[in-house]
């Protein structure tokens, strides 16, 4: 008997135990094959969990769940544009609606139905994302960064380019004023968002804070009688884009909260499960 038979034996699984007097001089007698025989064996658990400690972890998985109501998908979209409807038609009507009569026809509707396009497209968006296991017709990562540069190039094409005096203090005041309205506006579309189940913080994150952002945008567009395309990127369309960064922030700071919370509440190897508990 010698070490290639050990090894014959191992693979074949013919080393039974107890070992025929052969093989068990071989391996008294040999260093490798006692390590390889001794790292084949199996260990059997001896200790298992007493019916007091699988009824204390049952109790704790069960102690914070709840009954919900299945998620509607079409009232939280109805909620979500009944939101975005009704507070640009209040920002409009304490702003006023001057840039109407100064768009031409074109301009009005081109701009007006990108924005109702785009807002209906990012709606169903964060509705597919705080329903699980839905398919989405256009993927969530591109949506966001999709509709601001369709609606920059809509801008740039519908509006000119021309020196303005005083850019900066004009464009301050919009933004403000588009800021202030998608800060508004963030509060009740959150509490409905809520609602569902947030797989992707930072997705949801910042397709929510382009939403909020997209109000203060719509609101302008209909307020703000500045046709320059510069003002309109930066102070109406930014609005947009500064939402949508908030948001996404926002929810990379919650994805890491999770996170570390999750990891904290795991024990590590050598720790004992009254941790855990």
């Amino acid at each position: 008997m010698n070490c290639r038979d050990i090894d014959g034996m191992l693979v074949e699984g013919s080393l039974g135990s107890p070992f025929s007097t052969d093989v068990e001089d071989h391996v008294r007698d040999c260093a490798r094959c006692q390590l390889l025989v001794s790292a084949t064996r199996t260990s059997t658990l001896t200790d298992e969990p007493s019916p007091v400690t699988l009824v204390h972890i049952e109790s704790r998985l069960i102690a914070d769940l709840r009954p919900v109501r299945p998620l509607r998908r079409l009232y939280v979209f109805a909620a979500l544009i009944a939101i975005f409807v009704f507070a640009v038609a209040v920002a409009v009507y304490r702003l006023g609606a001057f840039a109407i009569t100064a768009m031409s026809p074109l301009q009005a509707s081109v701009i007006l139905g990108t924005l109702a396009v785009c807002t209906g497209l990012l709606v169903s968006s964060l509705v597919q994302q705080i329903v699980p296991g839905r398919r989405h017709r256009i993927s969530p990562h591109l949506v966001p960064a999709g509709i601001m540069v369709a609606l920059a190039g809509v801008i740039a094409l519908l509006f000119h380019f021309q020196p303005e005096r005083n850019f900066w203090a004009r464009d301050w005041a919009c933004l403000k004023t588009g800021i202030s309205l998608g800060a508004i506006v963030a509060v009740p579309l959150w509490l409905v968002l809520r609602r569902g189940a947030i797989l992707s913080p930072a997705l949801t994150g910042a397709a929510a804070g382009l939403l909020a952002g997209l109000v203060g945008t719509s609101s302008l567009e209909l307020h703000c009688p500045n046709l320059h395309a510069a003002h309109i990127l930066v102070s109406h369309l930014g609005v947009a884009v500064l939402g949508a960064s908030v948001g996404l922030f926002t929810g990379i700071v919650a994805d890491v909260r999770n996170s570390y919370a999750t990891r904290s509440s795991i024990p590590r190897a050598g720790e004992g499960g009254s941790r855990l508990l």
